[in-house]
C-alpha cells in the first residue's frame, strides 16, 4: 500500500473523511433558556470513545493537535474530541483517569475548595459498549472496571435531580461544557456558546435532554473539536481529552 505523506493526510483530515460526510450529523445547536449549546451524541456500542491524558500527548498539556499526530502515527483520526476534566497546573488529573483500561489517575474523594469537590462530584465512564455517569461513591461501589473513564466535578443532574448548590439566579456565568447519558443509552457532551449558569446548564440536561445524571467536565476553558460544524479550538490546551477515534479509511 502506497504511504501518503502526514501533511496530506491532515488536510484529508480536516476536510473530513468521506465516509462520515454520509453519515447523520452527530452534533446539533439548541438553545436552552438564555443559552445557545451545541450538544453531540455518540453511541457506546458502536463509537470508539476513549480518554487521553497529557501525559500520553507527549506531556506540556492536551492539545488537539497533539492527540492527532498521535492517532495517525496507529492509523487512526479523531472524528470528535472535547475536553475531559479538571488537571493540576503540570496538566496531570485531579482525579480518576482510566487511558485504555490504565489508572493513570486515582479516584480523589478529599474535601477542597473549587469546582471539582463541589459534591457530589462525579465520574464518566465508557466500557463493554456501555457509558454511564455516576456519583464518584456510587462508582467506587460498583466496582467497574472499564476502558475509559475522567472525574470531573459537580454533578450536575443526579438521579433526575438538580445539584442542591446550584441556584437559579445565579451569578457565576461561564462557557460550560458537560457529558451526560440520554434515555437510550448514547453520550451527550454539550457545550455552550455563551456564558451560562451552573443551573441553566442542568436543567439542559434533566428537562430537554432527558438525561437521568449529568457531569459537568469544565468552564472558561472548555473547547471542542468537531470537523462536522468546522470547529477546531486549536489553542485550547488541556489536562484531558475525550475522543471519539476511528481508523484512517485507506
Amino acid at each position: 500500500m502506497r504511504c501518503l505523506p502526514v501533511a496530506f493526510v491532515v488536510l484529508l483530515l480536516l476536510a473530513g473523511p468521506r465516509d462520515a460526510m454520509a453519515e447523520p450529523p452527530k452534533c446539533a445547536p439548541i438553545e436552552h433558556l438564555s443559552g445557545r449549546y451545541l450538544v453531540c451524541t455518540f453511541d457506546p456500542a458502536v463509537d470508539d470513545i476513549r480518554l487521553y491524558g497529557a501525559a500520553t500527548l507527549g506531556g506540556g498539556g492536551a492539545t488537539y493537535d497533539r492527540l492527532n499526530t498521535h492517532l495517525l502515527r496507529n492509523g487512526e483520526y479523531t472524528t470528535f474530541a472535547m475536553n475531559g476534566g479538571m488537571y493540576h497546573p503540570g496538566y496531570g488529573p485531579v482525579g480518576l483517569l482510566v487511558e485504555q483500561g490504565r489508572e493513570i489517575g486515582a479516584l480523589n474523594r478529599a474535601a477542597a475548595a473549587g469546582n471539582f469537590f463541589l459534591k457530589p462530584n462525579g465520574v464518566f465512564w465508557v466500557g463493554d459498549g456501555r457509558a454511564g455517569v455516576m456519583e464518584t461513591q456510587a462508582y467506587e461501589k460498583a466496582a467497574l472496571a472499564p476502558h475509559a473513564a475522567t472525574q470531573s466535578g459537580p454533578m450536575l443532574v443526579i438521579d433526575g435531580a438538580i445539584h442542591p448548590k446550584f441556584l437559579p439566579d445565579g451569578t457565576s456565568l461561564q462557557i460550560r461544557n458537560g457529558v451526560g447519558i440520554l434515555p437510550d443509552g448514547r453520550v451527550a457532551f454539550v457545550i455552550s456558546k455563551n456564558r451560562v449558569r451552573f443551573h441553566d446548564f442542568a436543567t439542559l440536561f434533566r428537562d430537554r435532554l432527558g438525561c437521568r445524571d449529568a457531569l459537568f467536565l469544565d468552564g472558561s476553558i472548555s473547547s471542542l473539536y468537531s470537523p462536522e460544524v468546522r470547529r477546531r479550538d486549536r489553542l485550547a490546551v488541556m489536562g484531558t481529552i475525550i475522543a471519539v477515534v476511528r481508523g484512517l479509511p485507506w
